[in-house]
């Protein structure tokens, strides 16, 4: 986040440790969040908030907007962040279940084979998600300690992420394909599994 501004209508959605924004002279913490080299991040999951009523700074807090019990299962869509890709695997926190926010991520696991419909011999984990991307993905069944996910269907796969330098420049990528994003102020192109995303109506969980 490079700039402390908010619409109504935004609604800016983090997990634990995730790098919210700068410390400067008007951005200090506030609830839920803790300053550390000078960066401010989030110590919970939940709603970024930025108070902007006093005129000397902005205060950045995270609060958790009336979580309930929520459990992925089969057929559910998640909202998920990539945390380590493999050449076989990539591991995911599972922030959003549906349209409900989560107050604690589960682990997703979402294997090579699963990635695509077609030419699943050829997929290249490693040019369909990186590390801090966040992706949309089909709960197809629960294991011991985690969920396994697919990305197969074409509504399915990366929503956000950003250019492999991002600490220069936090920009999200645009897609301009289904197997490409790019970066729009350096155009540094990079591959990715990229969902055709659809009017939220169209992508139904399947019961």
């Amino acid at each position: 986040m490079d700039t402390l501004s908010q619409n109504e209508d935004d609604m800016l959605i983090c997990l634990p440790g995730d790098r919210l924004c700068r410390v400067e002279d008007n951005i200090v913490v506030g609830q839920g969040t803790y300053e550390q080299g000078g960066y401010i991040y989030a110590s919970k999951s939940g709603i970024i908030d930025i108070d902007e009523s006093n005129e000397k700074c902005q205060i950045v807090s995270v609060h958790k907007p009336g979580f309930h019990l929520t459990i992925p299962v089969t057929g559910d869509v998640v909202t998920a962040r990539v945390l380590v890709t493999t050449p076989k695997f990539a591991k995911c926190a599972i922030f959003c279940v549906r349209n409900v926010l989560l107050e604690s991520s589960y682990r997703g696991l979402l294997r090579k084979e699963d990635v695509r419909e077609t030419d699943k011999d050829r997929v290249d984990i490693y040019k369909s998600f990186k590390p801090g991307d966040v992706i949309l993905a089909r709960v197809v069944n629960q294991m011991e300690q985690s969920f396994l996910l697919s990305t197969a269907e074409a509504e399915l796969g990366v929503v956000v992420a950003y250019a492999s330098d991002y600490r220069k420049n936090r920009i999200p990528m645009v897609p301009i394909g289904w197997s490409e994003m790019q970066c729009p102020q350096t155009t540094v192109k990079e591959p990715r599994k990229v969902a055709k995303v659809l009017p939220e109506s169209s992508i139904k969980s399947e019961k």
